[in-house]
């Protein structure tokens, strides 16, 4: 067995994993706003602590570990979500952990797992995006990842769909994650509605399901939705140009939103000029690994 941790913008999972993908025992928590402060501090007492815990009860042979951003094999080069840059980890984490610890970007990791045990398990050529506080994704050809070499590529939520558009965390102006991650969509939907942060997802999922023309919030909740769809319908527009995937599956917590976004976003890439070569159908899957594709993947690298 293995341990497969999924380091992410706002949350840590750490899990044990077993030879089919099976998650044995799984521990995860949010990462607040006061821990965000002391993030390399709070990431090696979690993780060492879980982990050292769990090496107890299994038998564990190696750790693996999905992390936002750039990455090499032992360092964060920049994580713009985490707040890193050019942290090695893993040799931080070697002085508390007894283990071989490998490390990849958490969209490459998901898409290694829906590749091997999920959505993607019939399909050799798809594109895999990961939709949460930012976006990110990987491409992958013949059942294998798209290697770009010594430079990790496939920064998907950095890609611009907007000239001198919103501001990114990354520096740059109208990035892909600004306009469609499932971040700034709710945050966006909160705004409209006047509502604070402390407003959950779920919350935002039932006024959309229950939205109607008797809603007096009807419109704003529509233009929204639209809105979003019609910016996430770009970027997918773009991947399909440069790919032409048999699938794509979307994971992180759009699979949560599946029901209210998935056709909308399935007709605006079959009725919108985004895509050159026109079909009519378009594959698109939620992740069915949800969000323990991470931890699941990151034990496959």
């Amino acid at each position: 067995m293995k341990i497969g941790i999924d380091l992410g913008g706002s949350h840590i999972a750490i899990g044990v994993v077993d030879n089919n993908g099976v998650i044995i025992e799984k521990k995860e928590r949010r990462i607040l706003a006061k821990e965000k402060k002391e993030i390399c501090s709070f990431i090696e007492e979690y993780i060492s602590e879980n982990v050292n815990e769990m090496i107890q009860k299994y038998k564990i042979s190696s750790i693996g570990i999905a992390i936002p951003g750039t990455l090499n094999k032992t360092t964060i080069i920049k994580s713009v979500n985490l707040g890193l840059e050019n942290y090695d980890i893993v040799e931080k984490l070697k002085e508390k952990i007894d283990l071989p610890i490998k490390i990849k970007n958490d969209a490459k990791c998901a898409a290694l797992a829906e590749n091997k045990f999920g959505s993607l398990k019939n399909y050799k050529r798809s594109v895999f995006l990961t939709l949460g506080t930012g976006i990110g994704g990987a491409v992958i050809i013949n059942n294998e990842l798209l290697d770009t070499g010594d430079l990790p590529g496939m920064e998907i939520g950095h890609m611009v769909i907007q000239k001198d558009g919103l501001l990114c965390n990354c520096g740059n102006k109208g990035c892909f994650e600004k306009y469609a991650s499932m971040k700034a969509f709710k945050n966006n939907l909160r705004n409209v509605l006047g509502l604070d942060e402390t407003t959950r997802g779920q919350e935002l999922l039932d006024m959309i399901r229950n939205n109607n023309s008797s809603n007096k919030n009807y419109l704003k909740i529509e233009k929204t939705v639209n809105d979003f769809i019609e910016n996430l319908g770009v970027g997918i527009g773009n991947l399909i140009n440069l790919f032409e995937p048999e699938a794509i599956v979307i994971g992180g917590s759009f699979v949560y939103f599946e029901d209210v976004l998935l056709e909308r976003l399935k007709n605006i890439l079959i009725y919108k000029p985004y895509i050159f070569n026109k079909r009519k159908e378009i594959i698109i899957k939620p992740a069915v690994l949800g969000n323990d594709a991470g931890i699941i993947g990151s034990t496959l690298i």
